[in-house]
């Protein structure tokens, strides 16, 4: 009995290091994983847990749907991300937040809501109008507008500048989606930004004062996290040198493992607190799962697949047929986090042609222009007989992009439109900000993962050696 007991042991130990060795090199950013993820937040919610969230965290309850919807944007199911939408505008979802604030209940409450209504109008066909997500951006514009400073307050005489890096985001989207009325808005707001960042890394601070815009904390890792997520879909060239400037400052590999972010800079320690959570090593768990996002939307793909990596070993994930949970299902907005970060993808601008393949399809025959006509310069697309050209000046889709055909609704230059059946970037695929901006350099080649793949080994086989070696030990 006792050898069959060391036998099984042996197996489970075996297959457990097996398990996580495919995790440490498997694609872990699967549109699958993602939709079980969000089956099983699903069932929590109906179970009550955005209000266990509440009390836990300040803002639980509106977290927790407002992640879950955004999830459900990302993957294209624009039902589940309406059915989210409703809980947050409830009074239950208001009830943190004042309504005396400009705009009223304060940037965090009003900049999310309006970026989920947003999302959501991505998803419907072109020229869809939301007569909300007009009112709330009118609004959101108003109150930047008359505001003397970039950071509007989120609570009374409290500013985090993350919470106006997202309304600001979803103005951006609004520019996308309908008439474009905010980019004097949005480019005053990228001035004051850029005139009140933190003077020790050169990022948008954590906290600022609400009455002169200037830093009250330094940049911090969890609040740069969504910034980096929020500030492509903005200016994604200001965006770039934030996203390398805060991958240099706060990108670790604690004990040599797996790629974390800090909480704080390197060269400095603080506290935790409630937007941190613990820091084990220094390292904030929330930072480093919103990090995956902005990975993804900044087309960092090698340090969104260690994230992921990582995460797959690290959050030790439980699967059932229909659902996945992290760290054993206890805290679902960990997982609401991370099924949002893992399927991020940029809503403001249309990806390369190289990251989405079309359709495969026959190559068209040449064709010969007549004498006086326009020829194409080399490598441009063009279009079938009988297809509609457009006229100078308007957006060109990029080699291999999918083009609509004759007689359909073609959105207005620069809107971003997925209608029924058109081409969507998966979960699993990460995309750069845009066409003109080639991804950032590696900040993390593949052997970092040769530590752990080393020790699963040792793990794997160190049962089936202790038998022999006792063996040795008492024959000697």
């Amino acid at each position: 009995m006792r050898r069959v007991a060391r036998l099984t042991a042996a197996v489970m130990i075996s297959v457990l290091a097996l398990i996580g060795a495919v995790r440490l090199v498997g694609p872990a950013q699967t549109p699958s994983s993602v939709r079980r993820q969000l089956t099983f937040l699903r069932s929590e919610l109906n179970d009550g847990a955005a209000a266990e969230a509440q009390s836990q965290f300040p803002e639980g309850y509106f977290f927790l749907y407002a992640l879950y919807g955004l999830t459900a944007v990302n993957l294209g199911e624009a039902d589940e991300a309406r059915w989210a939408l409703g809980f947050l505008e409830s009074a239950e979802a208001r009830a943190p937040f004042a309504a005396e604030l400009s705009p009223a209940y304060g940037i965090f409450y009003r900049g999310w809501l309006n970026w989920l209504r947003g999302g959501i109008l991505s998803l419907e066909p072109p020229g869809t109008h939301d007569p909300a997500f007009e009112r709330d951006s009118a609004e959101l514009a108003a109150a930047f507008d008359q505001s003397p400073v970039p950071f509007l307050p989120a609570y009374p005489g409290q500013a985090w500048p993350v919470d106006s890096t997202v309304a600001i985001a979803s103005l951006s989207l609004h520019d996308k989606l309908s008439t474009p009325r905010y980019g004097a808005t949005i480019t005053r707001w990228l001035a004051g930004a850029r005139v009140n960042l933190d003077p020790a890394t050169g990022l948008i601070p954590h906290t600022t004062d609400v009455d002169t815009g200037a830093p009250t904390s330094g940049a911090r890792g969890s609040s740069q996290s969504i910034i980096e997520r929020f500030l492509p879909e903005i200016d994604p060239d200001f965006a770039r040198g934030q996203y390398l400037a805060f991958r240099s400052h706060f990108l670790a590999r604690p004990l040599g493992l797996g790629p974390a972010i800090r909480e704080y800079p390197h060269g400095t320690d603080g506290p935790a607190d409630v937007d941190s959570g613990p820091l084990p090593l220094g390292i904030s768990l929330s930072a480093t799962v919103v990090t995956l996002g902005a990975a993804r939307v900044e087309g960092d793909s090698s340090l969104a697949a260690g994230l992921a990596n990582f995460g797959e070993v690290a959050g030790v994930p439980i699967d059932t047929w229909h659902t996945r949970r992290y760290a054993l299902g206890l805290l679902p907005i960990g997982d609401a986090f991370l099924a949002w970060s893992k399927s991020a993808r940029l809503l403001t601008a249309t990806p390369p042609a190289a990251t989405v393949a079309p359709p495969s399809r026959p190559a068209p025959a040449s064709v010969v222009p007549s004498p006086g006509s326009v020829v194409p310069s080399p490598g441009s697309v063009v279009p079938s007989p009988g297809s509609v050209v457009p006229s100078p000046g308007s957006v060109v889709p990029s080699p291999g992009a999918v083009v609509p055909s004759p007689g359909s609704v073609v959105p207005s230059p620069g809107a971003v439109v997925l209608s029924p059946g058109a081409v969507v970037p998966s979960p699993g695929s990460v995309v750069p900000p845009s066409a003109s901006l080639a991804a950032p350099p590696r900040a993390l080649g593949w052997w970092w993962r040769l530590p752990l793949l080393t020790l699963f080994l040792l793990l794997g086989v160190a049962p089936w050696l202790a038998g022999p070696l006792r063996r040795r030990l008492r024959r000697s």
